[in-house]
């Protein structure tokens, strides 16, 4: 096992990284939670929240850093 070196990360990239996953995922648990709450239409705009903003995320990343 061998260290990695992150110094060639730029700044902006771990910002969008880190906003992206945390507004994802947190999106994703709480249309889970309107789920097993049955208030199904909240959990229906979560769901979609999660996916237009997932594909926001890899429209940024593929625009700016790949």
């Amino acid at each position: 096992m061998s260290l990695v070196n992150v110094s060639d990360v730029s700044a902006g990239l771990f910002v969008l990284g880190a906003v992206g996953i945390l507004l994802i995922f947190s999106l994703l648990s709480l249309g889970i939670l309107r789920m097993f709450e049955t208030r199904y239409r909240a959990g229906w705009f979560y769901f979609g929240s999660t996916a237009v903003s997932a594909v926001v995320f890899f429209v940024l990343l593929n625009m700016w850093y790949l």
